[in-house]
């Protein structure tokens, strides 16, 4: 068995001033979103207007999830700090943060340019209910245990999540792929996925931005178009070709497919900070809580990212 290569961070300074970065308040409460905490247009819809902004409610639910705190703990924090911070502001309660988070709009934020990247594509499950970990080992499952799933789209180069998506349990990841592809805005480059992205559709959607396709077709892949044919070649046509001419092992190593690995990175990552499972009972209110969890991670990204190095 080949040795596990160990590596090293050569920008360990600024990769731990990142890290201490991470608990500072101001990171997460800040001018701008105390200086557009109340709703100034109505929305057109009937019914009294709310009194609160979009992003105070953000705000509040991003406190709560980098901190790791219910709702009533989250109020209480918020409420300290603008007395600290002497702001002339009114703080919601934790019903309202609870009711609005149904139906609170969030927007993934991306800090990478406009430049072609490499998207890497996986799926992972989040916990919502159902016993422990103990009574499962014991016991069993029952039917009242379930999870959610997690679709994510990486940015290969930055490590930055540049789309997702929540689903039930009942969804395969290549079912979602259009969608986590339609997310991204910048040109696609090149897209990796593992096996459970194989169908014809999605490699279709991906040949549409102009993405070199690295999704290793199934073992018992059968070539669609002819050699000879005057239409233009598919591109899973020719992954394959190339996998019957150099083998499977020798394809994916020359087509970088082991960079889609930092998918999973991301995922290890977004349940080591945040855990493996959603609060929220609502389906609604957890697809909220995923996006708002990889918005912070996504700060997080940016604020840096550790340089590291394969040791010999």
């Amino acid at each position: 068995m080949a040795k596990k290569s160990s590596y090293h961070v050569r920008n360990w300074s600024e990769y731990n001033k990142s890290l201490i970065r991470r608990g500072s308040l101001t990171i997460w409460f800040n001018e701008e979103s105390t200086g557009q905490w109340y709703e100034r247009e109505g929305t057109g819809k009937r019914g009294r207007p709310a009194k609160y902004a979009g992003i105070a409610i953000e705000c509040m639910l991003t406190l709560k999830a980098v901190f790791n705190l219910p709702l009533r703990s989250t109020q209480g924090l918020v409420e300290s700090l603008v007395e600290r911070l002497n702001l002339k502001i009114e703080v919601p309660d934790y019903t309202t943060v609870s009711r609005r988070q149904q139906e609170l709009e969030v927007v993934l934020q991306k800090y990478q340019g406009n430049e072609p990247l490499h998207a890497v594509f996986d799926g992972t499950g989040l916990k919502i209910y159902g016993e422990g970990e103990w009574k499962v080992r014991q016991h069993g499952t029952s039917k009242r245990r379930t999870w959610r799933k997690m679709h994510l789209g990486v940015d290969e180069g930055s490590g930055e999540i540049i789309a997702v998506v929540l689903t039930t349990n009942d969804f395969s990841d290549g079912e979602v792929l259009p969608t986590l592809v339609g997310q991204i805005e910048n040109p696609i480059e090149q897209a990796s996925g593992d096996g459970a992205y194989d169908t014809f559709e999605n490699h279709e959607v991906l040949e549409a931005r102009g993405a070199k396709i690295t999704i290793p077709p199934r073992a018992n892949a059968k070539i669609r178009q002819h050699g000879n044919c005057k239409a233009p070649p598919l591109a899973r046509d020719e992954n394959l070709r190339e996998i019957r001419k150099i083998g499977r092992a020798a394809w994916k190593k020359q087509n970088g497919y082991h960079r889609r690995s930092l998918a999973e990175t991301a995922m290890y990552r977004f349940k080591k900070i945040f855990g493996g499972y959603l609060r929220a009972i609502i389906f609604q209110s957890q697809a909220v809580e995923a996006f708002i969890k990889c918005n912070a991670l996504n700060k997080m990204t940016a604020l840096g990212m550790p340089d590291s190095y394969a040791v010999a």
